[in-house]
C-alpha cells in the first residue's frame, strides 16, 4: 500500500532524512518510534506530500506522490492522517466537522454526510457531543473526533503523527483503543508514536529511526526482543525500564 523509496530530505545544508526505505503492506500496522529529532514525524509528513522531499519515491497504492502530475489533494483524500494537535474546526459543532470534508470534497449528498458522520461518532463513543463545538471537548475526546474525521473519508491508509503525545495520562488510553479497534478490523495504518504498549498490542512491525536513518525495520517480537543495533537496545532500555 505504501513503498518509501531511497528518499532523503534537506532542510537547507541540514539533512533530516537519509536513505530511507521502507513499506507498509495492506492491513499492515507499522509503528514508527525513535528519540526526538530522529526524523519520524518528517518521513510520514513526506508519505501524505505535506512535506517536500528532493531525492527517492514515494507511491501510495501505486500512486506516486512526488510525480508532478498526481492529483494530490485527490490522493490526500485517501489517506487519513491525524495529527498531534487535532487540528478541528473550532467555529464548526463536533458533526460539522465530520461532514464538511465529506461533502466538498467527495460531493457527498449532506444527509448522507450526517449519517456516515454520526454512525463513526457513535464508533469512538461520541455520539452525545454531536452537537457541541471542540473547545467543549477534552482532548481525548478532540483527538478520537479527529480519527472519526479521518474515516469519514473511506481512506485506504491512516497516518498518525504522535496522536497521544500532547494528552494527559488518563486520555491517551481512550485514543488508543480506537486505534486498537482500527488495526484489528484490518485498517492499513502507518503511527509514529512513543506508546509502546500500543506497538507490542498490534504492530506487525517496528520502524526504529535515529538521526533521519531507519536503524531497525523488524517484526515487532523482533524487535522488542532482541533489537539489533546498540541503538535502539539502548532506546529500549530508556523508555521500558519506568
Amino acid at each position: 500500500m505504501i513503498e518509501i523509496s531511497h528518499v532523503n530530505k534537506w532542510y537547507a545544508s541540514f539533512q533530516v532524512l537519509k536513505d530511507c526505505t521502507t513499506s507498509v503492506a495492506t492491513g499492515e500496522v507499522v509503528v514508527v518510534c525513535g528519540p526526538s529529532g530522529s526524523g519520524k514525524s518528517t518521513l510520514i509528513k513526506c508519505v501524505n506530500a505535506l512535506e517536500p522531499f528532493q531525492e527517492g519515491d514515494i507511491s501510495i497504492d501505486g500512486t506516486k506522490i512526488n510525480d508532478p502530475r498526481t492529483d494530490l489533494p485527490k490522493l490526500r483524500s485517501r489517506v487519513g492522517m491525524v495529527f498531534q494537535h487535532f487540528e478541528l474546526f473550532p467555529h464548526l459543532k463536533i458533526i460539522d466537522n465530520l461532514c464538511l470534508a465529506q461533502q466538498k470534497v467527495l460531493g457527498r449528498p449532506h444527509d448522507k454526510s450526517v449519517a456516515k458522520g454520526m454512525a463513526l461518532l457513535e464508533r469512538v463513543g461520541l455520539t452525545d457531543h454531536a452537537q457541541k463545538f471542540p473547545a467543549q471537548l477534552s482532548g481525548g475526546q478532540q483527538q478520537r473526533v479527529a480519527i472519526a474525521r479521518a474515516l469519514a473519508m473511506d481512506p485506504i491508509a491512516m497516518l498518525f503523527d504522535e496522536p497521544t503525545s500532547a494528552l494527559d495520562p488518563e486520555m491517551i488510553s481512550e485514543v488508543l483503543d480506537v486505534m486498537v479497534d482500527l488495526a484489528h478490523d484490518g485498517m492499513t495504518m502507518m503511527v509514529v508514536t512513543h506508546e509502546m504498549g500500543f506497538a507490542r498490542k498490534v504492530a506487525n512491525r517496528v520502524i526504529f529511526m535515529d538521526r533521519g536513518e531507519i536503524v531497525e525495520d523488524a517484526p515487532k517480537d523482533d524487535f522488542f526482543g532482541k533489537p539489533r543495533s546498540d541503538r535502539a537496545q539502548k532506546f529500549l532500555s530508556k523508555i521500558l525500564s519506568h
